[in-house]
């Protein structure tokens, strides 16, 4: 594939701002999720230079389609987690004994 364009470069950067901002992510998370070190802007092109050269724009876009899929699954899954019941904790505890000692004493 050929390369990036100044245009399609710089309209990638603004579009991945936007997504990021968009989700409540930042670079730092997406760096992580391209298995980058660095999350600056500088190298997070390089890297989706690279996916160009492997696939083109198609490419771009299937890999932020799967990032993006995987931070929708943990949102959705940590919202189940704490929509659930919490266990009880030591003071419920000591009230449910509480009421149960006065409800036996009469």
């Amino acid at each position: 594939m050929s390369k990036l364009s100044q245009q399609e470069e710089k309209e990638l950067v603004s579009f991945i701002k936007d997504w990021l901002k968009s989700h409540g992510f930042n670079q730092k998370d997406l760096a992580n999720e391209l298995n980058i070190k660095s999350s600056r802007t500088s190298e997070i092109i390089l890297k989706f230079k690279e996916l160009y050269k492997k696939g083109g724009m198609f490419n771009i876009a299937k890999n932020l389609i799967k990032i993006e899929q995987k931070w929708l699954n943990n949102i959705k899954n940590d919202y189940l987690e704490t929509t659930q019941t919490p266990p009880y904790n030591q003071l419920d505890i000591d009230s449910l004994v509480s009421q149960i000692t006065q409800d036996t004493c009469e």
